[in-house]
């Protein structure tokens, strides 16, 4: 792998060059290795939902070919001259952002998701201002370059074919029950049961919280109740509409259309909805949700990468890591028609070494 002195990086990967979920292999070069740069070659890199999405082109649209990925894990194979992160041999992530102005309040905050001057980069099909205005591609692929600052420091002894999912599962659902300060004893739900959704319960789980769990797909219940969930309830059953007034937090990971004042309405007086799932479009009407008084509706954007690293670490300290289903990169296209389908549990990692 050449990180030459001002060469551009070649890099093989999986692109698709249109709306369908088809993949074939494409070759690129990444930008040159700067002096505040890492080289990793990647090892394994998650199937995120909003990745279908963002083939489909569903949300801001799609530059082809797209190289998705935004959950990369991988190890350190060079570095710029002014590194003091990371050292060659290290294990790194890289989650969905590789840059932000770094100058903006939010950025100084370390919440670099949110930057204000719209200058947050995204792991792949985004602009790069730093390096020409180049698209960005993402983690189907065996390398990524990256500024050390938005490089997640991963630990020797971490469980490696798991880490990746983490990069953005893990701090999607991580950060809004940081932020609604989840607690032993509270009662709370989690809606839609994919790689958000199970880490959602994971993190609840282990704060000492009593989670019910909310899915269209049936098969689910054994799973979730073998991971410490109080209840499954089929989103299609009669137990559904009946529930009102019985939770402190819901967390939405549902990445289709739906119907939020079913759940808003089933929050406690004072509780919270984060809403951290993509849909191309969700329902809420106006009249139902004023009656559900003082019950809190807000959406959250991943976490900053200090955040993204304090959930690593506590991830990986109390062993708190998603289910993984490890495949070759030759199966992406069934692979993304068994996530649309709901039939993964719960996360499917491409082992990169498949790529030839």
């Amino acid at each position: 792998m050449s990180a030459k002195n001002g060469e551009r990086i070649p890099t093989k990967a999986y692109a698709a060059h249109s709306k369908e979920w088809k993949f074939k292999p494409f070759s690129f070069t990444r930008h040159a290795l700067g002096q505040n740069d890492i080289l990793i070659e990647i090892l394994y890199a998650g199937i995120c939902h909003s990745d279908l999405h963002s083939v489909s082109g569903d949300h801001h649209g799609t530059t082809y070919p797209i190289v998705p990925g935004h959950e990369i894990v991988g190890r350190v194979v060079a570095v710029g001259q002014k590194v003091s992160k990371f050292k060659i041999g290290d294990y790194a992530g890289v989650g969905c952002m590789v840059n932000s102005c770094g100058e903006c309040d939010a950025c100084k905050r370390s919440e670099e998701q949110f930057c204000e001057r719209g200058k947050s980069i995204f792991t792949y099909n985004s602009v790069d201002y730093f390096h020409g205005n180049e698209n960005t591609y993402g983690g189907y692929s065996n390398n990524i370059v990256v500024s050390e600052n938005f490089g997640i420091k991963v630990a020797k002894d971490a469980d490696i074919s798991k880490i990746a999912p983490l990069l953005c599962a893990g701090i999607t659902t991580y950060s809004p029950i940081k932020f609604s300060k989840v607690k032993k004893g509270d009662k709370v739900a989690v809606a839609g049961l994919g790689g958000l959704g199970h880490m959602a319960l994971k993190y609840m789980i282990a704060l000492g919280a009593e989670v019910t769990c909310f899915d269209i797909v049936p098969s689910k219940k054994k799973t979730v109740l073998k991971l410490g969930a109080k209840r499954f309830i089929d989103v299609n059953s009669d137990d559904f509409k009946k529930i009102k007034n019985e939770f402190d937090f819901i967390i939405s990971t549902i990445p289709y259309e739906y119907d939020i004042n079913a759940y808003h309405k089933m929050l406690k007086l004072n509780g919270e909805m984060a809403i951290v799932g993509l849909p191309v479009k969700a329902n809420i009407n106006g009249a139902d949700m004023i009656w559900n008084f003082r019950k809190k509706i807000y959406s959250s954007l991943i976490g900053g990468i200090k955040e993204t690293q304090e959930m690593l670490d506590y991830s990986i300290k109390n062993n708190i890591y998603p289910e993984v289903e490890i495949i070759p990169i030759t199966r992406l296209d069934e692979a993304y028609q068994n996530v649309a389908k709901g039939r993964v549990e719960f996360r499917y990692v491409i082992d990169m070494s498949t790529l030839s």
